[in-house]
């Protein structure tokens, strides 16, 4: 309740300057209602990204058996069904900005709804590998092109003073998704060796209602003037934000756009202007995924299994990771505008850091002492570390990175570029979970998390020196404060 109160106290912000009366307070208010019901509608595709990434680690046992993905080839095959997935989301990364960008986010987003629809019910009803292979890459396009689009499209339509938290509806849809999907796995595992297919299948349901509720959102204004349809740019912005501030959000964009009539090119991309900004997305893309997030997602109950617990127990202890997931967002959610986005990353990857250390050093002390201490205390201590890893991330590079990556990039070079560094991101995803089962068997999970460890203190040395604050400031002050040449005018 707080969280709604702080939103609606920022619009009312808004209006004081402009002498509104009562009865503009009133009208602020549902316009923030209005936002937020819209914000809230688009990020229902977070749910579909988080549930059908996931979902998948409770199928691994079962379609390990069905598909015969047995030994030492069968481990890369095993990891090659797992992380598909992400080489799907990379088309979708790049095809996200020439799509949104031609043809509009909203557009965009009823394609992902249609393409997850058809992902779940050919992977749940596939006989041959390569078919479940190609139904879940469909899914990754879907991926790839709704965890793009939707931040975006919500970041334009957003007022500054809550922009932070709305974005971050994604994140937290995302992580819902995700602990939905242990959820459910959990219940349907019972179901006995065809239950994959089920896990699998459920998110038709979803997928049908994102796709329904997608047709009455309005179309993002800043997408609208940038094709010059200032009509219909402002319409929606008096429909979402009211009269007054419509009027000065639609001057603060012109003035953005109006000044210049560029084309995202790559070698926009590399010039001056984005360096500082590109440097810093394709980092912290990197170090998100490179500590391995999804590789302990997609493959927690093996992880679980490995600590010393059974089959049933370890997803039961994956449900318990989810709900850490969820509850720790909405705490990012409190503070991300009001603690600001470098706080929470450098308290976050801190906290992911000593967990990822703590992982390792829990399976090579019980590695070292075979026969010697109790099994029972290093299950117990990798789950806790798990949960505080999973925590510390769900506070600090899972929503934060969406948000500030929305915020960044310049108006007409946003969608594009956040294309280009989402690829980047799904790149270095699939790669992960890829290679996460042969990491396992080569260098042991002591090894494996030990990289993940050394990999995240690397990521908080990134952060301490290189990012923004973006707190409160206007997508417009952004741009000025943040794309600007390297080299002043003579």
């Amino acid at each position: 309740m707080s969280r709604r109160i702080q939103f609606l106290e920022g619009f009312r912000h808004l209006d004081a300057g402009s002498g509104l009366s009562d009865t503009g307070g009133i009208q602020a208010s549902a316009s923030a209602l209005k936002v937020l019901g819209v914000a809230s509608t688009v990020a229902l595709g977070g749910f579909l990204v988080g549930f059908d990434a996931t979902v998948i680690s409770g199928a691994v046992p079962f379609i390990r058996d069905y598909f015969g993905l047995g030994g030492d080839s069968g481990s890369l095959k095993l990891g090659w069904a797992v992380s598909c997935l992400g080489w799907g989301a990379m088309a979708g990364n790049l095809a996200a900005g020439v799509l949104s960008d031609r043809f509009g986010r909203k557009k965009v987003l009823l394609l992902t709804s249609l393409l997850f629809l058809a992902s779940a019910l050919t992977a749940a009803s596939s006989t041959s590998f390569t078919v479940f292979v190609i139904a879940r890459i469909c899914g990754g396009l879907a991926v790839g092109a709704a965890i793009l689009t939707a931040p975006v499209y919500i970041a334009e339509i957003a007022p500054a003073p809550a922009r932070g938290s709305l974005v971050s509806l994604n994140q937290l849809m995302i992580v819902i998704g995700i602990s939905i999907s242990f959820f459910s796995n959990y219940f349907l595992v019972s179901l006995g060796a065809e239950s994959w297919r089920w896990m699998l299948g459920v998110q038709v349901i979803p997928a049908a209602v994102y796709f329904l509720l997608l047709i009455l959102v309005p179309e993002s204004p800043r997408w609208l003037l940038s094709k010059g349809r200032e009509q219909s740019a402002l319409a929606v912005l008096e429909q979402v934000h009211g009269s007054a501030a419509a009027q000065r959000e639609l001057a603060d964009i012109q003035a953005s756009l109006g000044s210049k009539s560029r084309r995202f090119t790559l070698r926009a991309l590399l010039s001056g202007r984005l360096r500082r900004v590109l440097i810093f997305g394709f980092g912290i893309a990197f170090f998100q995924q490179a500590t391995g997030i999804n590789a302990v997602f997609y493959y927690l109950p093996t992880i679980f299994a490995q600590a010393g617990g059974g089959l049933a127990t370890a997803f039961g202890q994956s449900v318990f990771v989810g709900f850490v997931n969820v509850g720790m967002t909405f705490v990012a959610i409190w503070l991300i505008d009001r603690l600001g986005r470098k706080p929470l990353l450098c308290i976050g990857v801190a906290g992911m850091t000593v967990s990822l250390l703590t992982i390792s050093w829990a399976f090579y002390t019980a590695h070292a002492a075979i026969g010697g201490a109790p099994a029972v205390s290093h299950g117990t201590v990798v789950l806790v570390a798990i949960a505080a890893f999973v925590a510390s991330f769900a506070i600090s590079l899972g929503p934060v990175m969406w948000v500030m990556l929305a915020e960044i990039f310049p108006n007409e070079e946003r969608a594009a570029a956040i294309s280009v560094v989402g690829f980047w991101n799904s790149l270095v995803s699939a790669s992960v979970t890829l290679f996460f089962p042969q990491e396992l068997a080569t260098w042991g999970p002591a090894g494996t998390f030990l990289a993940y460890g050394l990999l995240a203190a690397a990521g908080l040395l990134f952060i301490v020196l290189l990012a923004p604050e973006t707190k409160g400031k206007t997508l417009e002050e952004l741009e000025r404060m943040l794309a600007r040449p390297t080299q002043a005018p003579g």
